[in-house]
């Protein structure tokens, strides 16, 4: 199993809210896909998937507060 992670966005930024999927669970991704997008009050970043996979649960809907290093998702390799 890998995970969709909320990497560190920059210096001061402890949280995000998710604004979008590009993925629904079941579908396939490959690799630096940029999977979801979140926003801070200071910019909008993409998170890469950081392995080939089926994206097999969401753990952060749209709109929901996460916080740097939380698990947005999870992918099982293929």
């Amino acid at each position: 199993m890998s995970f969709v992670i909320l990497p560190e966005l920059g210096e001061g930024i402890e949280k995000a809210t998710v604004a979008c999927w590009h993925f629904k669970e079941g579908d396939l991704v490959s690799l630096d896909d940029d999977i979801v997008e979140v926003v801070t009050d200071k910019a909008t970043f993409s998170v890469s998937a950081g392995a080939s996979g089926t994206l097999t649960k969401i753990l952060a809907q749209d709109g929901r507060e996460v916080s740097v290093g939380e698990t947005l998702g999870e992918i099982e390799p293929q």
